[in-house]
């Protein structure tokens, strides 16, 4: 068989475009008709607020703190008395300092932790997307549906 015989003859087992169009249809009608629903636009709303929330929190929250606590901690060998040694001088040092370099120094703690949260932030919400209650409530509709459905859907649907 050439190349272009290939889209010719469909393969044993292949998924034909007519019914995999009729799922999609299926699943997109499904979709509209549940988006009029109130309480699953609630439940929308509010799944999207906590995810929110929770990205924003872990990434600005844990992170930055995380990080300004471990890495002193890694370069004091994990030993708590050296890491205290080494940062009391620093921050004896920013006591005493006029108030335009505790301002900069400030400043620049301030770049550091957004910085370190919006790289997190970022790489959570690949790492993590959002699902939403409308794709949840359309894939538990969608298997009842190829259940029903399940002699005119070919295998691989």
């Amino acid at each position: 068989m050439t190349i272009a015989d290939s889209h010719i003859t469909p393969r044993k087992g292949s998924v034909q475009a007519p019914e995999v169009a009729a799922w999609w249809a299926e699943r997109r009608h499904y979709i509209e008709q549940i988006r009029k629903v109130p309480d699953v636009r609630q439940r929308y709303w509010r799944e999207a607020a906590v995810y929110m929330l929770r990205r924003i929190l872990w990434s600005f929250g844990f992170f930055p703190v995380f990080i300004a606590f471990w890495v002193p901690f890694v370069m004091s060998s994990f030993n708590p008395v050296v890491m205290a040694t080494d940062l009391i001088p620093l921050l004896q040092d920013f006591v005493a300092s006029n108030p335009e370099v505790q301002a900069t120094t400030l400043s620049t703690l301030a770049i550091a932790w957004a910085s370190v949260g919006f790289f997190f932030l970022v790489f959570d919400f690949v790492l993590t997307p959002f699902r939403s209650p409308y794709e949840y409530e359309a894939d538990v509709y969608m298997r009842s549906w190829e259940q029903l459905n399940h002699d005119r859907l070919p295998d691989k649907v």
